[in-house]
């Protein structure tokens, strides 16, 4: 018995139950009723009789042993369950003490007894302790393993509540597997079964998650060339595949042939990779944002007529935060096929462009005055870029693209002051620059001191603003 769940149990009862009728109308085929009905004092027939009525008591005692076996089946089932678990002794004990009997008199009506009730408090309490050991061990073995060591503590807090969550239904099914006196519910095993699979799915989610995030902000605060939207999208892929696997899983203890599904998922293969065609466009169009490094998240990008902060860039979609604060959602496969314009693939140099029109009664002295000291104002500002301005080179090893070093850096350190053109109301000065920064604010910071120095060069120089304006003329007649 002791390798039998109840359900095994009942079998083996039923066949031995089914075995022992057979014998016993085997025994049975002759009626011994004519020999007992006989009045005789010899000695045979006197022993034949007190056999025959022996025979009979012995039946009925079958019949009791039977009655009782089937009566009491869970009590000896649990019992033996009892003697395997070492405690058979102290249950024994428990339940002939004068409490012991009140009580399960009481409980006898819940299928419970004091010895299931303490079963529970010592599992439950049990559990709660052991959940400290776990952790810290956990921890340790996290810290041993050179790779995960410095994850440890963000792991740690991350599985902390689904592994709280499995304890819980740990407790219950061992609960429940008690109060079934030691026997497992197949509908009940299913569903623990399969919070299980979940739970251990959402753990491995939860830890490959920790260690992206921890990794991506190591990249954005080291020097790596690699993409932190490489990591993104990668752990979104190894999420996709956790998610198929738990699915699985679940499947699998829900009582589903796998073989079965995995079969109709290759015959259906077809039919899902045509209906999901566009979905496969953005998949592929996502692999080469990321591999031709277009744009990054952060980048300040502009796509047909829509512009904006990059906020993500997803395995279907890139999400853009527009400059009114709305979002945008672009499939990758459109913009794979688009000219993007990106403002932040630039090291040094945000341009400057102005046309600065001054009156037409300015001496050619002033206006050459002007012009030369606007242009020494720029060489010698502070934010403003020129061919003395230095730059970091921050590539790994240089490209062998056949183009200027600056123009793939996107450095740029024109700086033109020249007379530009005659107008129809001024004379108008082209004033050609760059910032060295390249964020706007500061950009619009530069641009608005220099343009300050220019109206004092200006003005020191006696020249005035033009503005349009029409001259009327009145000829005399001879």
């Amino acid at each position: 018995m002791n390798h039998y769940n109840m359900k095994a149990l009942d079998d083996k009862m039923t066949k031995q139950f089914i075995k022992n009728q057979t014998e016993i109308d085997n025994l049975t085929k002759e009626d011994y009723s004519e020999i007992l009905e006989i009045k005789s004092d010899h000695r045979i027939i006197k022993n034949a009789q007190k056999n025959i009525k022996d025979y009979g008591a012995v039946l009925e005692i079958n019949a009791d042993i039977l009655n009782y076996l089937a009566l009491y089946k869970n009590r000896i089932f649990r019992l033996n369950k009892y003697k395997n678990y070492g405690i058979l002794e102290i249950a024994l004990y428990l339940d002939n003490t004068a409490l012991g009997h009140e009580l399960n008199v009481l409980l006898e009506a819940y299928q419970l007894s004091i010895v299931k009730f303490i079963l529970f408090v010592f599992i439950t309490v049990f559990i709660y302790l052991i959940r400290t050991l776990l952790f810290r061990g956990i921890e340790f073995f996290l810290l041993k393993i050179n790779l995960l060591s410095k994850y440890s503590k963000d792991i740690i807090n991350e599985i902390r509540r689904p592994i709280n969550y499995i304890l819980i239904i740990l407790n219950i099914e061992l609960i429940m597997y008690i109060y079934h006196d030691f026997n497992h519910i197949e509908l009940f095993s299913k569903i623990f079964n399969i919070a299980y699979s979940i739970f251990f799915s959402y753990i491995i989610y939860r830890i490959l998650n920790s260690i992206a995030s921890i990794q991506i902000n190591d990249i954005q605060r080291s020097d790596k060339k690699i993409k932190s939207e490489m990591v993104n999208v990668t752990i979104k892929i190894i999420n996709f595949i956790i998610m198929i696997v738990g699915l699985l899983l679940v499947l699998h203890f829900a009582g589903a042939n796998l073989t079965t599904v995995l079969s109709g998922l290759g015959i259906g293969g077809f039919a899902v990779a045509f209906a999901a065609r566009e979905t496969l466009s953005n998949f592929l169009g996502t692999i080469s944002i990321l591999m031709s490094d277009t744009y990054s998240q952060g980048d300040w990008i502009v796509v047909d007529d829509k512009q904006g902060n990059v906020v993500e860039i997803g395995l279907r979609v890139t999400t853009l935060r527009t400059f009114d604060n709305a979002l945008i959602s672009i499939p990758n496969g459109i913009i794979a096929t688009k000219d993007v314009k990106n403002w932040n693939k630039r090291t040094l140099g945000r341009r400057i462009k102005m046309s600065i029109g001054v009156k037409y009664d300015s001496t050619p002295d002033n206006l050459h005055q002007a012009i030369k000291e606007i242009r020494e104002m720029l060489l010698t500002h502070q934010d403003i870029a020129s061919n003395e301005t230095r730059y970091k080179d921050s590539r790994a090893k240089k490209s062998a693209k056949l183009v200027s070093e600056e123009d793939e850096l996107g450095i740029k350190r024109t700086l033109l002051v020249y007379l530009d053109e005659f107008s129809d109301s001024s004379i108008n000065i082209l004033v050609y620059c760059f910032s060295k920064k390249t964020v706007w604010q500061e950009w619009l910071a530069t641009k608005e001191d220099v343009m300050y120095k220019i109206m004092d060069i200006l003005e020191k120089n006696d020249l005035e603003f033009a503005f349009p304006s029409m001259s009327l003329y009145n000829e005399k007649e001879d």
